[in-house]
């Protein structure tokens, strides 16, 4: 379980640079009114990375629960390929958003080929979750869980025109 930890914790620093870099600076997603669909499905997204990162980086998913994990592992991957359709259909991904993507891809498949055997065993165990400490990589993967769904709450609400006030 360790190294599928610490492979997250890279994926999710990736995912921040990738969020902060291209989505906010770089690309000013959230302020732009073409970019309603893939917002909203950036925010879904960001929620359950939210959950899968937060509830990992303490614990282990026992019983049943393994499968609510499951579900939210595919349904992440789900909305990953429809938004990569999505970005294609409405802007032109600069390149190193291109290759930021295809590696946080590899890397994701990574983390997926180290945990779902884990996983398996943890579908073994009596109902419920586990407490595991991770140390370092415990507290990162916390920051990213709560950055990521303040990241999602922004993004949905700029769905709704909500954006922040911006001084002049």
């Amino acid at each position: 379980m360790n190294a599928a930890i610490w492979v997250l914790m890279v994926q999710a620093s990736l995912g921040a640079f990738d969020t902060l870099y291209y989505h906010e600076y770089k690309l000013k997603l959230a302020h732009g009114d073409h970019s309603k669909v893939e917002l909203r499905l950036h925010a879904t997204r960001d929620f359950l990375y939210s959950m899968i990162i937060g509830s990992l980086a303490w614990g282990t998913w026992h019983g049943w629960s393994v499968y609510i994990l499951a579900a939210s592992l595919l349904a992440e991957i789900g909305i990953t390929l429809w938004d990569f359709v999505e970005e294609d259909r409405v802007r032109k991904l600069p390149p190193g958003e291109r290759i930021m993507h295809s590696i946080m891809g590899i890397v994701y498949g990574a983390f997926l080929a180290l945990l779902i055997p884990e996983m398996l065993k943890w579908a073994e165990l009596p109902l419920g979750f586990g407490p595991k400490s991770h140390g370092f990589p415990s507290w990162v993967l916390t920051v990213i869980a709560i950055g990521v769904g303040l990241s999602g709450i922004r993004d949905l609400a700029a769905t709704f025109g909500i954006r922040e006030r911006t001084s002049h």
